[in-house]
């Protein structure tokens, strides 16, 4: 299993409730469909301000690789990108593994909610 955090800075001219809105609303429907091993979503209340973290479970590299490339393909995502992608100045990624004495080190994690890191199966059955 991998876990990749991925950061996005938002305009300082862009409302953050506007680019959640529209994100949760466009892209995370897509994400979760095909990317299937959401973690979760988070804000930033001290440090960098108008910022973004968002995390994500993978089998391995090829699983992140082959999800990524279907949800460049999709259209609702391109949707989403179309409107979201010129409300983000900076973005940076990062791809950790877990210690061997992490409490989340394999999938699934726990939940009972669909398309997340703690159901994902690793199957891909949404994804190409």
């Amino acid at each position: 299993m991998l876990l990749e955090q991925r950061t996005y800075d938002i305009s300082p001219g862009v409302p953050m409730t506007d680019f959640l809105r529209e994100y949760s609303k466009r892209g995370l429907p897509a994400q979760k469909r095909i990317l299937e091993g959401f973690v979760g979503y988070f804000v930033t209340e001290f440090g960098t301000q108008n910022q973004v973290n968002h995390f994500w479970a993978f089998a391995d590299l090829e699983d992140r690789r082959r999800r990524r490339a279907a949800l460049a393909a999709d259209p609702e995502w391109q949707d989403c990108i179309s409107v979201v992608r010129p409300m983000i100045v900076r973005w940076d990624n990062k791809i950790m593994y877990p210690t061997d004495f992490s409490p989340i080190n394999s999938l699934p994690v726990g939940s009972d909610e669909p398309f997340t890191a703690f159901t994902y199966t690793g199957t891909g059955t949404n994804a190409s």
